[in-house]
């Protein structure tokens, strides 16, 4: 049984997330991650070619953490699936996301075998930190070279502030994406997948600060009453 605390909806812990950066970081700093949002914010409307409701996903395969492969195709042969992508395994929001998604989503998706897959390009060694951090009872998924995030219009590159910003800190690209010098990263997004690779329903945020509500993953798949629209 889920308690309150990890009940609440997601956009209510970002909001504190926020409020404490506003109280502790430098102004500067804040500035930089702010002006990098408002970017992605003022540019997601005119990706045309971000995936939507409708669209049939390409048929990947993906290396799990377990050393196992997971192809998009075989997850939906009996059923739906849900999709999950995510930025890195240290960033603050994604720690808040999954273990959200462990507690208050996954339960009612495994009664109704139903899969869960998240889904990041950073490379395996680094990315099994927040799987072991979480317990996280579902398969991660690393997406080599962002083939998938980039088939889908996910993707999106560091500012040059935001890049500076990172290298400053000793932060390099590679581990991120496994790719050199790109500072690409994946949109965070909620997809739920039908039979066939098409996606019944299909949530990109514009920006890290804002993931798919757990009610709308499940109205989507008539497991809960309510508007399947982005909560931001």
């Amino acid at each position: 049984m889920t308690s309150s605390a990890s009940a609440a909806p997601l956009r209510a812990k970002f909001r504190e997330l926020e409020e404490e950066r506003e109280r502790t970081w430098e102004p500067a700093a804040l500035a930089v991650n702010i002006n990098q949002r408002t970017t992605l914010i003022r540019d997601h409307g005119k990706a045309a070619s971000v995936v939507k409701t409708g669209d049939v996903l390409p048929p990947l395969t993906l290396s799990a953490l377990d050393g196992s492969m997971v192809s998009l195709d075989d997850l939906v042969a009996k059923g739906p699936a849900v999709l999950v992508f995510f930025r890195f395994a240290g960033c603050p929001a994604c720690n808040i996301a999954l273990p959200h998604y462990r507690d208050t989503l996954w339960p009612e998706l495994k009664a109704s075998g139903i899969p869960l897959l998240a889904i990041s390009p950073q490379p395996k060694a680094l990315l099994s930190e927040i799987a072991t951090r979480h317990d996280l009872p579902f398969p991660v998924a690393t997406d080599t070279g962002l083939k998938l995030s980039r088939a889908l219009g996910l993707t999106y590159t560091f500012d040059e502030p935001s890049r500076q910003s990172a290298l400053a800190k000793g932060g390099k690209s590679e581990a991120l994406n496994g790719l050199e010098d790109t500072w690409e990263l994946p949109k965070p997004a909620g997809i739920v997948l039908g039979p066939g690779g098409g996606g019944r329903f299909a949530d990109v945020a514009p920006y890290w600060m804002a993931r798919t509500e757990r009610a709308h993953v499940l109205a989507a798949l008539g497991l809960e009453k309510g508007d399947a629209s982005h909560a931001a």
